[in-house]
C-alpha cells in the first residue's frame, strides 16, 4: 500500500505537451495546489523527428517545467504509456494466503512475454484477502523503458518515487472519483482516453479493470490531412486545430472522415471481445479523455456509432482546487489531467491499483539515501561529544592550575564587561526616542507607492499581448520599432491606443470632484498637455499630499461647456468630510483602430473577456485589487468619453501625431498630421484615386476621409485601501506627455496588485 505523504507531483510526458498535477492531503482533504501543461516545441510523433530530437525536446519541456515549478521536497510518480507496458489479470487456485507470492511469481514468469529478468514488474491482489477465489493484477514493463523514462528526470536533479502504467492510472481516478459509475460488478465505464499516437481505452467495474490499447491517435486524423492535401505534417496539425473556423472545414472533414470510421470501428471490436470475455457485464457509459477529444464532432461520431452515452468531464469531483490557483485554466486542461489524477491519487493513498513499477535498485539506493543522513547526523554527535569531553577536561585542568593574579585579571575583566553592559543599557532606553522622530519622517512616505500603482494599473489595461493575443505580432513589431511588419497590418486594423496626456489626481470626495480640463488646441502645436489637480486644503494627511507625478504646461485654448471649473491650472473639487476616496483620471489620446469605442468601452461586452476595452477591464477588476471603477454609468460627472476624427483643422486635444508640411501640384504649404513612427497620414484628408486624382460630390466639392480618430476619457477610480479618516486636504497628482505611451509592452507577470505596491519604490515618476 502506498505510504501516504503530503504532497505530491504528478506528470505524464505526452507527444505533445507534459501535463503535470500537485495534490496534496495536508488540511486533511484532497486538493490540487499546482498544475501545469506545458507544450512541446514540435510534436514528438511528427515527421522527420529524429530520437536525438526528441529527447531534446522532452528536455526542455521538462527544463522549463522546473523552472516554472517549485519541486521542493515533494515525490514525483509518473507515467509510462499503454504500448510499452503489460497488464495481465488472473485468478490463482485455491492456496494459503502465505504462498501467494509464490504462485504470483510462476504466473508472471508465465504470462509475461518477456524475459522475466528483462522486465520491472510487480502485482496486486485484487480480491479481498481471505476470498474462496484469488484474482491478482500483473504489471510489467521493459527495463530500456523504464530506464530511458528515468533518464529524463534524473538529468534534471528530479527523484522519482512511483512509476505507474498510463491505464492503470485511468482506472484509479475514475473509481475514486466517479464511484457512482463503478459501483456494480454487473455495469461497466469505458475510459476512453484518446491521445496523439493511441487510444487507451479501460473498462472499470468495481473490482476488476480491462485495458486494451489502440494504435490510433490524434495523429492519424493529422496524416489524413497531409495525405489529402499534400502538407508537411505540421501544417496539416495547424489546419486540423483550425479546421471548426476554416471556410474549408467542410473539405477537412471529408479528409479526416475515414479516420473516424476507422476509429469508431477498432472501439467497436474491442468492446465487442471484452463483452464475449464477460457477457454478464452490461458497458453503460463512456468518459471520453485526452486531447483527441477536442476535435469538433468527433464524440458525437462515436456515440452514434457505438451506441453508448459518452460523457466528456470538465472538472474533477472529489478533489477541490486551492484559491491562489487559476479555475478556468485549470478546467481548460481537466481533460487531459485524468492520467496524473490518478497517478497523484495513488501516490497519495487513494488508489485502487497501487503497483510500483520503479526499478528495485532505484528504490533500494533511494531508502539507503534516506537513512544516510541519519548515520552521518549519529556520526557528528558522536564526534562533538568526544571533542566536548576532552575540552572539558582541559578546561578543568587549566583552572585548577591557575594562579590568584590571573583570577584578579578576571574579576576585573567581568567588573569592566558589567559597567559596559549598564552603559549599553542606558543607550539603549534612548532608542525608543530616536525610533519614534525617524517613523514620524517616514510617515511623509507611507502612500508614495499608490500613484505609480494607479498609472501602472490604468497602462495594464490597454490593447497589448496579454489583452488582444490576436495581434500580439503587431505589439512586439511596434516594441521592436519594425516599422514594414507594423504597416503590413492596415492601419485601421491595428487594435492600439496611443495616449499623448493623463492627469492623474486624489479626492477625498469621488461623487463632488470634477474631471481635469486637458483642453481642445486648434493650432496643433506639438507639446505636452497642461498638468492639472485638485485644490488643496488648510491641513490634511502629509503622505497623501506627497503623491504627486508632474507633467508639462501647455496652455488650452479651447475647453468645452462640460469642462469649466479650472482655476490657475489647477481644477477646484470642493472636499466633504465622509465621502467616498479615490482618483479623479483624464486620458487624452487617438488610435488608428477603425472602432475605437471597441477598445475603450464596447456595449455589450458583459462577461466576454475578448470584447471588452480599456474601461471594460477596470470595471472587472478582481479582488486584489486595491481599485473599482467608480459609478460609470451613473452621470457624466463620473464618468465620459468623447470621440472624433483626426483633423487638422478641427477642434481636438492638442499633441497628437507630427505635422508634416507637404507640396502638390494643387496646393502649396499644406500641413498634415503624421504618425511619428511609421510616417503614415493620421489627420482627415481629401480622398483620392488610384492615379491620385482627388474626389469630389456632384457639387464639386471634396470628398473627405477619416484616418485616426481622437479620444478624451474621464473616469474616476474608488481607492478600496483609502486612510479612514478623511483628511482636510486634497493632494494633486497628474502627468501628461507628448509622446504616445507605447502600448505594445509585454504585459506584466500576473503579480497581485498588493505585492507590486509592496515592491516598489517612492518619490516622484512621469508616465514614458
Amino acid at each position: 500500500m502506498a505510504e501516504k505523504i503530503g504532497s505530491v507531483w504528478a506528470i505524464d510526458i505526452g507527444n505533445t505537451s507534459l501535463k503535470a498535477l500537485r495534490l496534496s492531503n495536508e488540511t486533511g482533504t484532497l486538493q490540487v495546489i499546482g498544475f501545469d501543461h506545458i507544450q512541446h516545441g514540435k510534436i514528438l510523433a511528427g515527421t522527420g523527428i529524429k530520437e536525438q530530437e526528441k529527447q531534446e525536446l522532452i528536455a526542455l519541456t521538462l527544463r522549463q517545467f522546473v523552472q516554472q515549478n517549485d519541486i521542493g521536497k515533494d515525490e514525483i510518480i509518473v507515467a509510462v504509456p499503454s504500448q510499452n507496458s503489460f497488464a495481465r489479470f488472473v485468478n490463482l487456485p485455491p492456496v494459503e494466503q502465505k504462498r501467494i507470492p509464490e504462485i504470483v511469481r510462476f504466473e508472471a514468469s508465465q504470462q509475461i512475454p518477456f524475459d522475466i529478468n528483462e522486465v520491472q514488474w510487480d502485482w496486486q491482489l485484487m480480491t479481498e484477502p481471505g476470498a474462496a477465489e484469488a484474482k491478482v493484477g500483473i504489471f510489467a514493463i521493459k527495463n530500456n523503458v523504464v530506464t530511458a523514462e528515468l533518464e529524463h528526470f534524473s538529468r534534471e536533479n528530479l527523484q522519482v518515487s512511483y512509476v505507474q502504467i498510463a491505464p492503470m492510472a485511468l482506472y484509479n481516478y475514475i473509481v475514486y472519483d466517479r464511484p457512482d459509475l463503478t459501483r456494480s460488478d454487473t455495469q461497466a465505464t469505458v475510459v476512453l482516453n484518446i491521445g496523439a499516437e493511441n487510444t487507451d481505452l479501460v473498462v472499470c467495474t468495481k473490482s476488476d479493470v480491462w485495458q486494451r490499447t489502440i494504435a490510433m491517435g490524434g495523429n492519424a486524423f493529422t496524416k489524413s490531412i497531409a495525405d489529402t492535401f499534400k502538407l508537411t505534417f505540421e501544417k496539416a496539425e495547424k489546419l486540423k486545430r483550425t479546421a471548426p473556423m476554416s471556410k474549408y472545414a467542410r473539405q477537412i472533414l471529408q479528409a479526416m472522415k475515414p479516420v473516424f470510421a476507422d476509429l469508431a470501428s477498432e472501439i467497436q471490436r474491442s468492446l465487442g471481445f471484452y463483452s464475449s470475455a464477460h457477457p454478464n457485464v452490461k458497458l453503460a457509459k463512456i468518459v471520453a479523455l485526452g486531447g483527441g477529444t477536442m476535435m469538433r464532432g468527433l464524440l458525437q461520431y462515436l456515440q452514434q456509432s457505438l451506441q453508448i452515452p459518452m460523457e466528456r468531464p470538465d472538472s474533477f469531483k472529489q478533489v477541490g482546487l486551492d484559491v491562489s490557483l487559476s479555475a478556468a485554466k485549470f478546467h481548460e486542461s481537466v481533460c487531459d489531467f485524468g492520467i496524473v489524477y490518478g497517478l497523484g491519487l495513488q501516490a497519495l493513498g487513494h488508489g485502487r491499483i497501487e503497483s510500483n513499477l520503479l526499478p528495485r535498485t532505484v528504490a533500494r539506493s533511494m531508502v539507503w539515501a534516506s537513512k544516510t543522513k541519519y548515520f552521518v547526523a549519529a556520526a557528528c554527535m558522536v564526534l562533538v561529544v568526544s571533542a566536548l569531553a576532552f575540552a572539558r577536561v582541559l578546561i578543568d585542568r587549566a583552572s585548577y592550575a591557575s594562579r590568584s593574579a590571573v583570577r584578579e585579571k578576571i574579576k576585573s575583566v567581568l567588573d569592566s564587561a558589567r559597567k559596559a553592559q549598564e552603559a549599553l543599557s542606558a543607550e539603549q532606553a534612548k532608542a525608543a526616542v530616536a525610533e519614534a522622530a525617524i517613523n514620524k519622517e517616514l510617515s511623509l512616505f507611507k502612500y508614495r507607492d499608490i500613484v505609480p500603482l494607479v498609472n501602472e494599473t490604468i497602462l495594464e489595461q490597454l490593447p497589448n499581448e496579454k489583452n488582444n493575443p490576436e495581434q500580439a505580432s503587431l505589439y512586439g513589431a511596434f516594441a521592436a520599432g519594425d516599422v514594414q511588419k507594423v504597416k503590413s497590418i492596415a492601419r485601421k486594423q491595428r487594435k492600439q491606443l496611443f495616449i499623448t496626456g493623463m492627469t492623474v489626481y486624489y479626492t477625498q470626495d469621488l461623487n463632488n470632484a470634477t474631471f481635469t480640463n486637458l483642453g481642445f488646441d486648434r493650432s496643433m502645436d506639438v507639446r505636452s498637455i497642461g498638468s492639472a489637480g485638485g485644490a488643496t486644503g488648510a491641513t490634511g494627511d502629509m503622505a497623501l499630499q506627497n503623491m504627486m507625478i508632474r507633467g508639462g504646461g501647455a496652455t488650452s485654448k479651447f475647453a468645452p461647456p462640460s469642462r469649466r471649473g479650472q482655476v490657475g491650472g489647477r481644477v477646484a473639487v470642493q472636499e466633504t468630510q465622509g465621502g467616498e476616496k479615490g482618483f479623479v483620471v483624464s486620458i487624452v489620446g487617438y488610435s488608428p483602430y477603425e472602432q475605437i469605442r471597441e477598445l475603450v468601452n464596447p456595449t455589450g461586452a458583459k462577461d466576454d473577456a475578448s470584447k471588452w476595452g480599456l474601461v471594460t477591464r477596470l470595471a472587472h477588476f478582481d479582488g486584489n485589487s486595491p481599485f473599482e471603477l467608480y459609478k460609470k454609468g451613473d452621470e457624466p460627472k463620473n464618468f465620459d468619453f468623447q470621440t472624433g476624427d483626426v483633423d487638422i483643422g478641427a477642434q481636438m486635444p492638442p499633441g497628437i501625431g507630427v505635422i508634416k508640411m507637404v507640396d502638390s501640384k494643387d496646393t502649396t504649404g499644406v500641413r498634415i498630421l503624421i504618425d511619428p513612427m511609421t510616417k503614415e497620414v493620421i489627420s482627415k484628408q481629401v480622398r483620392a484615386d488610384e492615379t491620385g486624382k482627388k474626389e469630389t460630390d456632384r457639387k464639386g466639392n471634396p470628398v473627405y476621409q477619416a484616418n485616426d480618430h481622437w479620444f478624451v476619457l474621464n473616469l474616476k477610480l474608488k481607492w478600496k485601501d483609502a486612510p479612514g479618516q478623511p483628511a482636510a486636504s486634497q493632494a494633486s497628482v497628474s502627468s501628461a506627455t507628448s509622446t504616445p505611451i507605447n502600448t505594445t509592452a509585454p504585459a506584466a507577470p500576473a503579480t497581485s496588485f498588493r505585492e507590486k505596491a509592496d515592491r516598489r519604490g517612492g518619490g516622484e515618476s512621469t508616465v514614458e
